[in-house]
Parts: structure tokens; sequence; C-alpha cells
């Protein structure tokens, strides 16, 4: 994945699709920000960890601009979202989450939502990357209710 970012970086120069870059750039910024600070290597599993906030960030925005009635704003933070999740593993579906899900409530067989933490540290581990965590959080919290 690291090299499929630098090849795409190389490809966005050459092709001078400058939106695109910007956001490669910034992936490559954070994932050096995140070894600095954090004293990690980097590899696949930063990428990813990288890439989920910058999309979660993107997503928090459009709910901003949604309120303030942007649709130029809202429209170029998807397309940034669309870059992003080209370095993240493939998405899995609702149903395939769900039924992830359902295997961790067999294994933990929680009483209630004073064991979510539980069942999201799994969840956590076997869904990282693959759906989206805030999704899966609700799925969860619905099923112990």
């Amino acid at each position: 994945m690291i090299e499929k970012l630098d090849k795409d970086m190389i490809e966005a120069m050459k092709n001078k699709e400058k939106d695109r870059l910007t956001v490669i750039r910034m992936v490559k910024a954070s994932l050096k920000q995140e070894q600095i600070d954090h004293k990690k290597e980097i590899n696949d599993e930063l990428l990813i960890d990288v890439v989920n906030k910058q999309i979660k960030m993107r997503k928090d925005s459009i709910a901003e601009f949604e309120k303030g009635n942007r649709q130029d704003l809202i429209d170029k933070t998807q397309e940034e979202i669309k870059v992003l999740l080209a370095y993240l593993p493939e998405q899995l579906s609702q149903e395939e989450v769900e039924k992830i899900i359902d295997e961790i409530f067999a294994e933990v067989k929680p009483e209630g939502p004073k064991d979510m933490g539980k069942v999201m540290g799994l969840a956590q581990a076997k869904l990282k990357g693959k759906a989206d965590m805030k999704e899966v959080s609700t799925i969860i919290r619905g099923k112990l209710q």
C-alpha cells in the first residue's frame, strides 16, 4: 500500500491532478507525523489508521458544510474521500459486518450495554480498516439494547 501511495503521487504529478496530489501529500505528511510523534514504523497498518482518521475528519467536515449549505465544499470533500478509499482494504458489506458482529456476540455473550467495551474490542480487531467503526459501534449498541 505504501508503494501504491508513492506511485500514485508520481502519477498525479505527471497527470497534473492537483486535487488528488494534495490529498496524497496530506496522507504522506500525516504518516510522517505519526511516525515522529509515536515512534511507529511506516507500514500498511499505520497507513490504514491514518487514512481512516483522514476520512473521519472529512465526514465530520461534510456534516458542517451541510449545515452551512455549501454544496461546493461537500462535493470537493466527497472527491477527497474517494481518493482516500483507494488506500484502504476492500470494505465489507453491511451483511458481512453484521455477520461478524453476530459471531462476536456468540463468543462474548454480552449481558447488556455494560459489555460494550468487550464487544467493541473484538470488533476493532476483526473489522479495523474493513468497515466504518462508527457504523459498527451503532450496530453493536443497537444489539445490546
